[in-house]
């Protein structure tokens, strides 16, 4: 039997991260388990993986544009199979990269590695499959989540995200159920890829987390695209076989009326493939925390702003938490974890700024308060850009999208910053980093972005509510002009009137 100050269970990047900054904190024995190959879901067959399908999608998309700009040549056709590999060959340069398992036995972290299941026999005492025990004074919970598989008749006949890997053709077409950023983002990779794509939710709306115009405006780029998209559908009864295809049933209404079981009745969509996008419970319930006395909610561990259980030794980080479920939280729910474990701190996780977005096309990405969130707490000002004023999007042919900064009146502080266009969640990063220096939005429309960029519409966008909140110089007579667009290159100097 092992005995260690500290034992991480989970080596994706909430766990890594929370080993690291243990031993850096000064816990002296500390083990990190992970029952397969360290990265977690992200690295190993989430975003990582996904984003090289979303690089050859834009690839192929961008091969439309080379007459344009003069360059010959018949379009390329998509070797499924080789892309596959590929994703799979980045999976494991990254793993190489970052040298997780060399990196943490350098700092005399105790790595333990495909040592399949972990539980708790006890509040201090860990078991693995291949047969370590080991007992710690503390532990950190990070053992993530897994997809969610629905309980319906011929469920076993669809796939889930994490399938596409070992898949090594495209299909003719596919039902993607779950509007979410991962069934978004495959729905827009396999469109490219020339699929028929069925795009379906029972949410009223695609993207139900991002402001309305994303959803709005990435619903319309998917459409345009041929992409069939039907949101708030009823409950899916079945999924049955319709010769080489698969037949999906589902209830739906007149009126979109689901309260009403008179209009009731049910509907059909037929594909090759279906797969489901539709939530990400945590590993909670296969660690036996029972025996640890730790609380579950839904598969969830539940955790105080602290990150601590209900058992005062006891912490969790990352998705298993049930929180925001996002690399970057999760590596700052790790670092906290490990700070107050280590540290007894009474540290509290903050999340007001947490940028994201997803790789579709067009992109998008969000960070804040949404238009609706921030009307219901008091008195904003807006400014929405399209992506056409922009002489970087014109160049590059990419008109499609908007940068929308949402600015408190009273603060002019930025409380929430939305962008759809090309590479969005690049620019969003900018916003996020005003929020989270709490800046006015006057320090961002004084700023010098680089010309030509897609990122200076985020300082057009703040000079438009800058101007309208008064905080700029604007001579009097300008008010009366009918209203003018701001030119991404245009600033008004210090010696300009006053506003009235």
């Amino acid at each position: 039997m092992e005995h260690y100050d500290l034992v991480v269970i989970g080596a994706g990047p909430a766990g890594v991260t929370a080993a690291l900054r243990a031993r850096e904190l000064g816990a002296r024995r500390v083990a990190l388990v992970e029952r397969g190959l360290p990265g977690g879901t992200c690295t190993n067959d989430g975003c990582v993986p996904t984003r090289v399908l979303a690089k050859a999608a834009r690839l192929m998309r961008e091969s439309h544009q080379f007459a344009e700009y003069g360059l010959m040549g018949p379009l390329p056709e998509v070797d499924f199979a080789a892309l596959i590999q590929r994703s799979q060959q980045v999976v494991y340069q990254l793993q190489e990269k970052k040298q997780v398992i060399d990196h943490l036995s350098d700092l005399q972290i105790t790595p333990l590695m495909g040592v399949g299941t972990a539980q708790f026999t006890d509040p201090h005492t860990l078991t693995t499959a291949d047969g370590h025990t080991l007992q710690a004074d503390q532990f950190i919970i990070a053992a993530g989540g897994r997809p969610r598989r629905l309980d319906l008749p011929g469920i076993e006949h669809t796939l889930l995200p994490s399938d596409v890997w070992q898949m090594n053709r495209l299909p003719r077409s596919i039902i993607i159920v779950g509007a979410g950023a991962t069934g978004c983002q495959l729905a827009s990779i396999f469109e490219a890829f020339h699929v028929q794509v069925h795009l379906l939710d029972l949410a009223p709306r695609i993207l139900m987390s991002a402001d309305e115009s994303v959803s709005e405006s990435i619903t319309s780029a998917f459409q345009s695209r041929g992409v069939e998209v039907l949101t708030g559908i009823g409950p899916i009864q079945r999924i049955e076989r319709d010769g080489p295809d698969l037949r999906m049933v589902y209830q739906t209404a007149s009126g979109h009326d689901l309260e009403d079981a008179a209009s009731i009745q049910e509907a059909s969509r037929i594909a090759e493939l279906i797969m489901f996008s539709v939530g990400w419970p945590g590993n909670g319930d296969q660690l036996n925390l029972t025996a640890a006395g730790v609380a579950l909610r839904g598969g969830y561990v539940t955790v105080n702003d602290r990150m601590q259980t209900n058992q005062p030794h006891i912490f969790a980080a990352g998705d298993i938490t049930g929180r925001i479920m996002l690399v970057q939280t999760a590596m700052q729910q790790g670092r906290i974890a490990a700070e107050n474990a280590v540290l007894g701190r009474e540290r509290a996780l903050t999340q007001r700024v947490v940028p994201s977005g997803g790789f579709t096309d067009p992109e998008y990405g969000g960070v804040g308060l949404t238009e609706t969130q921030a009307r219901e707490k008091g008195e904003i000002a807006v400014a929405t850009v399209p992506y056409a004023d922009m002489d970087r999007a014109v160049i590059d042919d990419h008109t499609a999208g908007f940068c929308k900064l949402i600015v408190d009146r009273e603060t002019h502080e930025l409380v929430g910053a939305h962008v759809v266009g090309e590479q969005a969640v690049e620019v969003i990063q900018i916003a996020a980093a005003t929020m989270k220096s709490r800046g006015h939005i006057e320090q961002l429309a004084e700023m010098e972005f680089a010309y030509p960029t897609f990122a200076a519409i985020i300082g057009v966008a703040a000079r438009q509510i800058a101007r309208d909140l008064n905080a700029t110089p604007v001579a009097r007579e300008w008010r009366t002009l009918s209203r003018q667009r701001i030119a991404e290159w245009e600033r008004m100097d210090d010696e300009a009137p006053q506003a009235d």
